[in-house]
C-alpha cells in the first residue's frame, strides 16, 4: 500500500487532542527488540526494503560496492495509543514507518551508503506537545532501544567502516544523544563522516568537538534544518536554540537562495524529481521555504516534509561529503 497525501498531512494534526495515559511506571513496557533479528530493522543492506527507492534515471548500486554506512533513526509515527511507547509487534505501525519515513527519508542515502534503520519503541507523539516526567521516561526508553541498535551495528556490522548518522524529529532527539555518548571526543569520531540531524533543535554547544557543518564538504560535523513556509513565524519551543544550514548551499548564509541553485525535491514518489523546486532562506533558528512542489505550498509548518523538500539535494551532498571524507583521510 502506497502512502497518500492525506496520510502524510494527517501527521501534522494527529495528537492535538490527547487521551489521558496512565502513569508510565504503572505500565509494563512491550517486549524489547532483539537486533539480531532482521525483522527488528526497517532497513538493512543486502535485502530489498523501503529504503531502496532510487530515481528513475539511476541504476541500483550493489551494497557490496558502497564504502560508507548510514544509521538512520526514524521520526514519531506513533500518534495515538494507550501506552507511552509503541509496541514493535504492531505490524500496522511498522508498515507505516516503512512506507512513510523510511521510504522518503532513508532512501536519499542509498546511492552512497549501506542503510541501517532500526525499529524502536518510539515514544508517543504527545510527549512533545505535553511535556512531563512520564514523557521523559518514554523518551528514555525509546533512546535505550536506539542505543542498543547502534551498539549492535558497531559490534556486528561496522568493522571499522566510516558511517553517517541520519535522523528526523524524535529520531533526531535520539541522534543528538548518540553523538554525545559515542562520537564527540571519542575514538569513533575518526569514522564519523557527518550527521544529518533534521527536524529537531540541535546546537553545537552540546558538544566538545562536533560542530555545525558550514559548507558542503566539511566532515566530522552535523547539518540540521527545520522548515516553515516563507514568511511564517512559528510559535513554541520546537526550534529553540537550533543552529541550521540552508540545504541548497549547505552553509549558514542568511541570504535568500534562489531555487535554481538547488537540485530538487519529491512529492510522494522518489522516482519523480521536482527540479529546482525550492527558494530557501535561513531565518534565525529555522528556514523559510518557498516551494513549487504541488500541495506543499499550503503548509505553514513543513516539518513532515523536511526531507521530501530536499531529497535530491541530500542525495547529491551525501556523495560530495563522503568524497571529501575519503580525500581528507588519504584514502
Amino acid at each position: 500500500m502506497k502512502p497518500t497525501l492525506l496520510s502524510i498531512l494527517a501527521l501534522l494534526v494527529f495528537g492535538q487532542i490527547f487521551s489521558q495515559l496512565p502513569a508510565f511506571d504503572s505500565q509494563a513496557p512491550s517486549a524489547a527488540p532483539d537486533y539480531a533479528r532482521p525483522d527488528m530493522w526497517a532497513a538493512l543492506p543486502f535485502r530489498k526494503d523501503a529504503a531502496d527507492e532510487i530515481p528513475r534515471h539511476e541504476t541500483w548500486v550493489d551494497d557490496s560496492l558502497k564504502e560508507v554506512d548510514v544509521f538512520y533513526i526514524h521520526p514519531t509515527i506513533y500518534a495515538k495509543g494507550e501506552t507511552w511507547n509503541a509496541d514493535l509487534a504492531d505490524q500496522k505501525l511498522n508498515d507505516k514507518v516503512d512506507r512513510l519515513p523510511v521510504r522518503f527519508q532513508a532512501s536519499p542515502f542509498n546511492r552512497t551508503g549501506r542503510v541501517y534503520a532500526p525499529r524502536y519503541r518510539q515514544a508517543i507523539l504527545q510527549v512533545f506537545h505535553q511535556p512531563s516526567a512520564d514523557g521523559d521516561k518514554a523518551l528514555d526508553l525509546a533512546y535505550g532501544d536506539v542505543k542498543k541498535a547502534f551498539e549492535y551495528y558497531l559490534e556486528h556490522d561496522n568493522k571499522g567502516r566510516p558511517f553517517i548518522i541520519a535522523s528526523h524529529s524524535q529520531g533526531s532527539l535520539h541522534a543528538r544523544r548518540l553523538l554525545s555518548e559515542f562520537i564527540d571526543g571519542k575514538p569513533l569520531a575518526k569514522q564519523f563522516v557527518a550527521g544529518y540531524i533534521v527536524g529537531f533543535s540541535v546546537n553545537e554547544s552540546r558538544y566538545k568537538a562536533i560542530t555545525l557543518c558550514r559548507d558542503s564538504t566539511q566532515t566530522g560535523c552535523y547539518v540540521s534544518w527545520l522548515s516553515y513556509r516563507w514568511g511564517y513565524r512559528p510559535k513554541g519551543n520546537f526550534y529553540k536554540d537550533a543552529m541550521v544550514v540552508n540545504p541548497l548551499t549547505w552553509t549558514t548564509t542568511t541570504a535568500k537562495i534562489h531555487r535554481k541553485q538547488g537540485v530538487g525535491g519529491i512529492l510522494l514518489n522518489p522516482r519523480r524529481e521536482f527540479k529546482h523546486a525550492n527558494t530557501v532562506q535561513v531565518e534565525g533558528e529555522y528556514i523559510w521555504v518557498k516551494t513549487r512542489i504541488p500541495f506543499f505550498p499550503f503548509l505553514k509548518t513543513m516539518h513532515v516534509i523536511d526531507y521530501n523538500l530536499f531529497w535530491y539535494d541530500i542525495r547529491q551532498n551525501v556523495q560530495e561529503r563522503f568524497d571529501a571524507y575519503k580525500l581528507n583521510r588519504g584514502r
